[in-house]
């Protein structure tokens, strides 16, 4: 693809990475085939590929970013599908989200949608502030129906119930869980900002499961939000805060007591995390830190993979288990194979959801600013998992469960809970009692 791009504008570093990204689309339109908004309006302009026009022009000085530009880059789930599908390895992500700054920069919302944005900025990464949030919004609830648009959407979206904080997984004090046996890695664990909140257990399973098979577990003081959630809705300056907090203190960790990975078990974090030494490669100060601690990232079942269940690993329950992929998990990071093997090797049946590869429409805050499209993504998720009868959904990502269990009866946990559940641990409490299932 050409471009035309004017130097002033290529003197800034992410418009410099999209041309070279530009130029390698040769706009074949593979990628609409496995976009969800494409599929679900056929409207190019909601596909990548029209999006990659729409982006290229904006830089190119030929489209203003108007409302209607606007709204198809808001459309976008950043799912990257289109990555997976892309034959010539289009980097997508890196179009999208410098755009998503750009956009917040030079256009002015509306009042609602500016008012909503600097809530969630505000509200979401801080676990405190989040909790705090989340109560008012249960009380609130049952007015679900009278609020005006997509705050409505939000008071749905708010959990019945709370679970109860925990000590061993909140950010905090430095902590250091012992590996039982023989230690064959030392890691750090990133407990998320939500997920505090609202799936604190998700962190306790993990902590057990690691340091079952071997890894002690450090949970540095400090770490925090990992700036995904905000970061990938076009904000910079608190993003790019939280993110270097985070480089701060694992690398100082690493140069302390050395850290053989740092584990997440969110894949949104995960996905962010590990591009950490893309965003920080023109910061001086960062970017070798940056990409120290992005060189060591993974995903918790990456890990366990990689040092094994323990021999007597066994479902206490052999369930048949639908495995829903992440986007952020199968996309972005191109996890697939090791979390459907770990739940095999502990003896649960997993089968296969239909049309997997798309999104489930929790995309981060997406299910919470464009409820419309993603209740439809959510139903249309549900019913694929319905057709091969599972008797229990797993997947990698808070969000994703989140969004799943708004639209079926089915239990729905983290893959850590049932791989802790199988090598010793408690049954997940979400399963209800031994024989409900």
């Amino acid at each position: 693809m050409q471009t035309s791009i004017a130097e002033v504008i290529l003197q800034n570093p992410d418009a410099r990475t999209s041309e070279g990204i530009f130029r390698s689309c040769v706009h074949c339109g593979f990628c609409n085939a496995t976009c969800p908004t494409y599929q679900a309006t056929g409207n190019e302009l909601e596909g990548p590929r029209g999006r990659i026009y729409l982006m290229k022009s904006v830089l190119e000085e030929r489209l203003a970013i108007t409302e209607r530009v606007v709204l198809h880059l808001d459309n976008c789930l950043s799912c990257l599908s289109c990555e997976t599908t892309c034959p010539s390895g289009v980097s997508y992500t890196h179009l999208i989200d410098p755009m998503r700054a750009r956009i917040e920069e030079a256009y002015r919302r509306p009042l609602f949608e500016r008012l909503q944005r600097a809530m969630l900025v505000r509200l979401l990464p801080y676990p405190r502030r989040f909790r705090a949030a989340m109560k008012i919004a249960r009380l609130a609830k049952p007015l679900a129906w009278a609020m005006p648009g997509n705050l409505g959407a939000m008071l749905r979206a708010a959990p019945s119930r709370i679970p109860t904080a925990t000590t061993a997984s909140s950010a905090g004090n430095f902590q250091v869980h012992a590996a039982q046996g023989a230690r064959k890695f030392r890691v750090a664990l990133l407990t998320g900002c939500a997920q505090q909140v609202l799936g604190p257990h998700i962190n306790e399973a993990t902590i057990r499961l690691l340091t079952r098979i071997g890894c002690e577990v450090v949970l540095p003081a400090g770490v925090g939000c990992c700036g995904a959630l905000t970061f990938h809705m076009g904000e910079r300056k608190g993003s790019l805060a939280l993110m270097k907090n985070n480089i701060g203190h694992w690398h100082a960790e690493l140069e302390a007591g050395g850290l053989d990975r740092i584990i997440i078990n969110t894949s949104g974090c995960g996905s962010v995390v590990k591009d950490y030494g893309h965003i920080f490669r023109e910061h001086p100060d960062y970017r070798e830190k940056a990409a120290r601690v992005s060189a060591i990232a993974q995903d918790v079942s990456e890990v366990v993979a990689e040092l094994g269940l323990p021999q007597d690993a066994e479902a206490p329950e052999a369930l048949r288990v639908a495995y829903h992929d992440a986007c952020s998990l199968q996309h972005a990071q191109r996890v697939r194979t090791q979390p459907r093997a770990l739940l095999k090797d502990a003896g649960f049946q997993v089968v296969e959801i239909p049309e997997g590869y798309l999104c489930c429409g929790s995309a981060g805050t997406y299910n919470l600013l464009k409820p419309v499209l993603a209740a439809d993504l959510g139903r249309q998720k549900a019913a694929h998992i319905a057709a091969v009868s599972p008797q229990v959904v797993a997947a990698g990502n808070l969000g994703c469960m989140e969004q799943i269990a708004g639209y079926t009866r089915l239990p729905v946990v983290h893959t850590v809970e049932l791989l802790d559940w199988a090598t010793g641990g408690p049954r997940p409490e979400t399963l209800g009692p031994s024989g409900g299932l």
